[in-house]
């Protein structure tokens, strides 16, 4: 009997250095029958010259110009003949046994729309954490981004949510394709093993969309103006425990032995500031 196919996609824009680690990870994989799919989304010539090297190991590689990783990831699902979609960016990797893992769990459970893991941060400069992301159910989700981006889902699911959404090209599309995934019920599992190494660069995607972090919330929450409204006593009452945990954090570190005596040293700075300011004006 035939096993059900993985189609592991990998949206690539201007990555010649880290792009090569993403695909061996992805053709690595000791789930046998996948297929991998890597989407060129109008990259500089350094990246095209890489992915041409790797064109003969991959399945495929589909050339566009440049639309935004949301786009990039579309075209390949849309290309994809398998049934699971494992989304993986190209600075990143998995490790080997993560489809195998990840595909049970969502061949036994019907209710469970995608399946993340806990993950690696690392950076080049070698600093290291572990982050566990918190999965569940739609109010998990609404407050906050729940999963990694790079998951593994049922196409069918993809095709049924309308995709990733291509205005959203600063950042947190995973975000708000979650919520449209899960708004009529299911949840995202998290193995509770790192099986994921997420690359945590200085001009990461990530980083960016931080610095536009409320604007694109504001669009996530007007665009599913309906869901927040349903739900709206769950939301506020979480959103003001968010804000009274954060309160509670800021007044620790006013209250720190490190910020008062910080606070002593840094004061006579601040009255020569002062005074500088003063004789300009």
């Amino acid at each position: 009997m035939q096993k059900e196919k993985i189609s592991i996609i990998i949206p690539c824009y201007n990555d010649a250095i880290y792009v090569e680690k993403a695909v061996q990870s992805a053709l690595s994989q000791t789930y046998d029958n996948k297929e991998v799919i890597v989407v060129d989304d109008g990259s500089n010539e350094n990246t095209k010259r890489v992915l041409q090297n790797l064109e003969p190991k991959i399945n495929r590689l589909i050339s566009q110009e440049n639309k935004g990783t949301s786009s990039a990831r579309n075209t390949g699902i849309a290309a994809a003949t398998g049934e699971y979609i494992l989304i993986l960016d190209s600075d990143d990797y998995f490790e080997k046994t993560f489809c195998d893992k990840a595909l049970k769990i969502l061949q036994q459970k019907n209710d469970i729309k995608a399946v993340s893991c806990y993950s690696n941060w690392f950076s080049d400069r070698g600093t290291k954490k572990l982050f566990k992301p918190e999965g569940g159910d739609l109010k998990n989700i609404l407050l906050k981004n729940t999963a990694m981006g790079s998951i593994l889902f049922r196409k069918g699911d993809w095709e049924r949510v309308g995709g990733y959404d291509i205005k959203m090209k600063k950042g947190y599309e995973d975000w708000e394709f979650y919520i449209r995934l899960l708004r009529d019920g299911g949840e995202i599992y998290i193995l509770p093993e790192v099986l994921f190494n997420y690359r945590n660069r200085e001009n990461s995607r990530n980083k960016k969309a931080n610095l536009v972090k409320y604007e694109i919330i504001e669009y996530i929450f007007l665009k599913h103006e309906l869901i927040y409204k349903e739900h709206f006593e769950f939301f506020v009452k979480e959103w003001l425990i968010s804000i009274k945990e954060s309160e509670i954090f800021k007044q620790e570190v006013i209250d720190s032995r490190d910020y008062k005596i910080g606070k002593i040293f840094l004061k006579p700075l601040r009255i020569l500031g002062f005074f500088k300011r003063k004789n300009r004006s």
